[in-house]
């Protein structure tokens, strides 16, 4: 399976998403992990690389299994989706090749989301994670 790594950066009870250039949809930053990353090292890159914020990678959240959850559309090829709770450290807004907007939500006033890397269902399952830390980590 490939490994998509997602970061679920909070400030003042908001997450972090950018507006990805591809679709015009917003998402969790995240992306590809590279050979020899750990999920760790490749989901801090990601969130650096696509929203400008420094982080440190802190606690997992969740390893979806992107074909059980409705995502859209299909890929043909099986893909863990890893969700990693980020400690914001430092950095400010910037957007990348990838990327053209960088901003909080609260939960209650997300924006159009790019369903194929990330479902509302999940955004609302980070939340209930930031909300209560000692819920324990979602597997598929």
């Amino acid at each position: 399976p490939k490994v998509d790594v997602r970061g679920a950066v909070f400030r003042d009870d908001r997450i972090l998403l950018v507006k990805e250039r591809a679709d015009g949809l917003w998402t969790l930053p995240g992306g590809w992990a590279d050979v020899n990353e750990s999920p760790k090292e490749a989901v801090v890159r990601e969130v650096m690389e696509e929203s400008g914020y420094h982080t440190r990678a802190t606690k997992l959240l969740a390893v979806w299994d992107r074909a059980k959850h409705p995502h859209n559309p299909p890929f043909p090829y099986h893909i863990y989706k890893i969700s990693m709770l980020c400690e914001l450290i430092g950095g400010e807004a910037a957007t990348s090749h990838e990327t053209k907007e960088v901003k909080f939500y609260p939960d209650d006033r997300l924006p159009d989301l790019s369903i194929s890397r990330v479902t509302p269902g999940q955004i609302a399952r980070l939340f209930e994670h930031y909300r209560d830390p000692n819920l324990p980590t979602d597997c598929d």
